[in-house]
């Protein structure tokens, strides 16, 4: 049985671990351990993040790390997100740009310890599971900008499972957001910050009131919070600004050792092929033959509509050069999101009797995310797409008389009608171009605890109901392709200039609505075309979570090393989400014409779990070597009406051999559940390209298993003798293997395929296995100091991966065994179309798919001390560090990808504070730092032209004075203005030097 084997292992873990003498440690970030107790002081116990077991706060089980306010205010930080990137067992989830050409995202800031994935830390707001924010085909998370600055106590974050006490997501671990018990009087705080560049202008306000009542039996809190951050531009910082890619070097040899580079750096990278003026071509391909030229130079509007001459740039490719005319790599996409955000919360609770306590909590959250994405460009990169350049011919009214008679002396054939292409990237053909998104957050809940007494044993319970939802939109302007087309077609008619449609002889095809477009120059579209041809795009969604929680804790019975404690806990939880894609997404006027359909889904679980804390020896029995020792145990069985059951363990043991060592271990296993968004995310179908097919000729000797690969490519081709047989008749009547041999499938590069995209409603949970051990010092002759060093290690296996059909296709290939699902997610075509050969993928699928496996190991360290010398004032040393030694990670469950010792896991992160404190003045110093690393694991001088990235360290600095009723705070964030590691704008901070100002008026 499940359960006797579970007994089994958590027997065997116990056994080896006593043996070993390995155990678990509690890191910290500023004042987060807490010292050794003082054996005369009594002490109350705590439910701390981790267990629902009360006890004393310095018995964590778990690692944890703990930021306070008093943190979150000596760093100015005014969002819990700042403060979730300073640890340094997280992945920083930046609103920020790669470099990639790709967007800075929504916004939305999630927690993602051990760089496992968002999905896979969970979220908690006063120990209880909070409604998903995010939408889409992806992960459960928790936006932490709708997180009260005004109300939070402290940010509890247990490293390494958790899944036994809370359920779904803790793989990772669990970022627990602990607001305040109580709050008494009024706050009113300000805060203004400024990059030393003049740019980046942050601020938010704040009011924070509380009273107690009914003679202190009952306490209201409510805070308000407004904060402001703003977008940003890649050109505004150095680094970013450079328009940085590699291209291939020409210099290279065959020499796979020859130290050249394959491929080079290109700075100041522009897209040669267009600009917003508009760049010319006589042949709709992008190579610069092409290019429409005067007496050898070629030729480009100006910003009013004249023919000029155009500069490419040096070092000319496909699709980029260096220098010239073309348009700025740096400018297709804002660097920064911009982000808003207002939070109110209410907070109170009334004790009824002395026993029983009524709780309840209200939140409101409003964020608005404002992305610079790319634009709307018609190019001869996308000729034959809807995104293809603009064909006009002599006859276009828009046309100056300079540029007919230049374009004609360039190219005589277009006097006589023969047509140009242009090239441009529009400013102007939608209202602006930015991506929205908002999102309207709302959670009560009700509750009610209370602890009870039985004979000498005491007891606690609780029974909470609460109600969370997440309305949510996202809104672009795009264009409508057949408006599009209607409105470039420019005629003159009447001595006025229209629509084709609108001065042809087919009355059925007009529109009275059209306003032709001109296309030549930058700024020259018309408001009326403009209002023609955009179309408001985008979605709304929402996500809906009902839950029920109750708990019951307490004594068990009295053993010589002490009190056996229990918790119990039962969760009934609804979850439900809908997508209403916008009229526009639905009917596919847009883009690829992809079809979006709305949907909606729902889900239930019950989940019953327990603790058990067994205190084994203690130092009153005097056992030798065994100053205390103490065993637990945690189980939670989960029912998911989409999932079904599944159950989940943790055993762990502490030991205690002298005063001030504590050695602890635990083993766990951990899931998460498919989210709604993977199993019911909206139905669309867009024509694209594919990817990589493992069965291309450039493709067949790669994979994790080639040889796998090519027998299955070719027991494909043998199966199938239209395969590899071009339009034309080419390839016909040679073998499978000669067939093979020759096939390129144009997918890989052309949109030739019909790709759906959506949900998976068979996904299952997903398995972790965690490892954790370690050891905390708290020596009796330096008062004050904690140290502590923690061994991680995850196993994850089942993975809810994001399956693109070219991981499909790698997964049925490279597999000897492969799943029939996997193969069945795309098609090919049996024989020619007539354009594409036999062979060619026809249908592919973006979904969620269960076959990823994740692998990490590392520590974590912390040394914490306290001290006060003299009457000088108290000091206070913090020092946290993760070292990350494996972190490999497959997708398909084939192919594995480390990330360890690279830029997005460095093998060293690590973070120094020194705080001092006087009377009413405080000073704080911050250090962090980032090993050297590399810019991917197996970066060489071969492949990299920049394969290693040098360390980064950032300084910061901040003070405050209280004065009365007023505390003035100040502070510069990087104050050496260190920027993030050559090349990489992601491996330090981006944003430079920054200042920053605030006050607080206490009433």
């Amino acid at each position: 049985m499940i359960q006797s084997r579970m007994e089994r292992v958590g027997l065997a873990a116990l056994l080896v671990s006593t043996a070993a003498a390995a155990l678990l440690t509690t890191p910290a970030f500023a004042q987060d351990l807490a010292p050794e107790a003082d054996e005369t002081t009594p002490t109350t116990d705590i439910v701390v993040t981790g267990s629902r077991i009360r006890r004393d706060a310095s018995d964590e089980t778990a690692p944890l790390n703990v930021v306070d306010s008093q943190t979150i205010a000596d760093r100015g930080y005014i969002s819990a997100s700042e403060a979730l990137n300073q640890l340094t067992s997280n992945s920083p989830m930046l609103n920020q740009a790669d470099g990639s050409g790709e967007g800075s995202g929504s916004g939305q800031q999630f927690p993602n310890l051990f760089g496992l994935g968002a999905g896979r830390t969970l979220t908690l707001l006063n120990g209880r599971r909070m409604v998903t924010s995010s939408s889409g085909l992806g992960d459960a998370q928790v936006d932490a900008n709708i997180i009260p600055l005004g109300l939070l106590d402290r940010v509890e974050v247990v490293q390494g499972g958790g899944a036994a006490v809370y359920g779904s997501d803790a793989i990772a671990g669990v970022v627990n957001y602990v607001l305040k018990e109580s709050f008494e009087g009024l706050e009113l705080d300000g805060q203004n910050g400024i990059s030393s560049r003049g740019d980046y202008h942050t601020y938010s306000l704040r009011g924070t009131a509380g009273k107690n009542f009914a003679g202190g039996r009952g306490n209201v809190a409510i805070d308000l919070n407004y904060a402001r951050s703003p977008s940003l531009m890649f050109a505004a910082r150095p680094l970013s600004a450079l328009g940085r890619l590699t291209v291939s070097n020409p210099a290279n040899t065959t020499d796979p050792n020859d130290g050249i580079p394959a491929l080079k750096e290109l700075l100041d990278a522009h897209f040669w092929e267009f600009n917003t003026n508009g760049v010319l071509f006589n042949t709709p391909a992008p190579f610069t033959r092409f290019l429409t030229q005067s007496n050898g130079t070629p030729l480009q509007f100006d910003p009013s509509g004249n023919v000029v001459p155009y500069d490419p740039g040096t070092d000319v490719g496909i699709p980029f050069s260096s220098g010239g005319q073309g348009f700025s790599y740096r400018d297709l996409a804002g660097l920064r999101t911009g982000v808003q955000r207002f939070t109110g919360n209410l907070i109170a609770h009334y004790d009824l009797t002395d026993a029983i306590t009524l709780r309840t909590e209200l939140l409101y959250a409003h964020t608005e995310g404002t992305e610079i994405p790319q634009g709307q460009s018609r190019t001869i990169l996308n000729y034959g797409t809807y995104a293809g350049p603009v064909i006009f011919t002599i006859d276009n009214p828009y046309l100056t008389d300079q540029a007919k008679a230049t374009l004609s002396a360039a190219r005589p054939a277009f006097a006589a009608g023969a047509p140009l292409f242009l090239s441009k990237y529009f400013n102007d053909l939608t209202p602006d171009n930015l991506q929205r998104y908002k999102t309207d957050t709302y959670r009560a809940l009700l509750g009610v605890d209370g602890e009870f007494s039985a004979g000498s044993r005491n007891f606690y319970w609780s029974v909470s109901g609460s109600y969370a939802r997440v309305d949510g939109s996202q809104r672009r302007w795009e264009v409508d392709n057949a408006k599009y087309a209607n409105a470039i077609d420019a005629v003159l008619s009447g001595g006025q200039i229209v629509c084709g449609i609108n001065a042809d002889a087919d009355t059925t095809n007009n529109d009275a609505a059209c306003a032709p477009i001109n296309p030549f120059g930058n700024g020259n579209v018309s408001s009326a075309a403009q209002k023609y041809v955009s179309v408001r795009a985008g979605l709304d969604y929402r996500n809906e979570q009902t839950d029920f929680l109750a708990t019951l804790g307490g004594d068990v019975v009295h053993l010589p090393g002490g009190t056996v404690k229990f918790s119990l806990a039962y969760e009934h939880r609804d979850e439900q989400v809908s997508y209403s894609p916008l009229a526009a997404n639905r009917q596919g006027l847009f883009g690829g014409g992809t079809l979006e359909v709305a949907q909606s889904a729902r889900y239930n679980t019950d989940e019953l779990s327990g603790e058990l804390l067994i205190p084994l020896i203690d130092s009153a029995m005097n056992v030798p070597i065994v100053r205390m020792l103490e065993a637990s145990a945690a189980g939670r069985l989960v029912d998911n009406s989409i999932a079904g059951k599944e159950q989940v363990w943790d055993l762990g043991l502490r030991w205690q051999p002298v005063d001030g060592i504590t050695l602890r271990v635990s083993r766990s296993r951990n899931f998460r559940a498919p989210t709604l968004a993977m199993l019911a995310a909206p139905t669309a179908t867009t024509l694209d390209s594919i990817g990589f097919d493992p069965c291309d000729a450039d493709r067949i000797s790669s994979g994790s298993n080639p040889s796998v690969r090519y027998a299955n490519c070719l027991a494909a081709f043998t199966a199938n003798p239209g395969y590899g047989v071009e339009a034309d008749g080419t390839n016909a009547g040679l073998s499978p293997a000669e067939r093979l041999a020759r096939f390129q499938d144009p997918a890989e590069n052309f949109p030739r395929s019909t790709i759906t995209t959506g949900g998976n409603a068979n996904l299952r949970n997903e398995i972790s296995d965690t490892f954790t051990y370690g050891i905390v010092l708290q020596p009796k002759f330096i008062p004050g100091l904690t140290i502590s060093a923690d061994r991680i290690e995850i196993d994850l296996k089942d993975g809810l991966s994001a399956f693109t059909t070219e991981d499909f296709t790698a997964a049925c290939y490279d597999n000897t065994n492969p799943d029939p699902a996997v193969c069945n997610a795309f098609s090919r075509i049996a024989s020619s179309d007539g354009v594409s050969p036999g062979g060619t993928i026809l249908t592919g699928t973006t979904t969620t798919f269960n076959a990823g496996v994740i692998k990490y190991r590392g520590e974590v360290y912390a040394v914490d001390y306290t001290f006060e010398p003299g009457r000088i004032g108290a000091f206070h040393v913090g020092v946290n560090a993760t070292h990350n030694t494996l972190l490999t990670t497959s997708v398909t469950g084939e192919n594995f990808i480390r990330t360890d010792n690279t830029y997005e896991k460095p093998t060293w992160e690590g973070r120094f504070n020194l705080d001092w404190t006087k009377g009413p003045v405080r000073v704080s110093y911050q250090a962090y730092y980032l090993d050297k690393t590399r810019a991917a694991y197996d970066a060489t001088i071969e492949t990299n032209p920049n394969p290693l990235l040098d360390s980064n360290l950032t300084h910061s600095i901040s003070a405050q004075v209280e004065a009365g009723r007023i505390t003035l705070r100040a502070g510069i964030d990087n104050f050496t203005d260190k920027a993030p590691s050559y090349p990489q704008i992601a491996y330090g901070d981006i944003l430079g030097r920054r200042f920053w100002i605030g006050a607080k008026l206490k009433m």
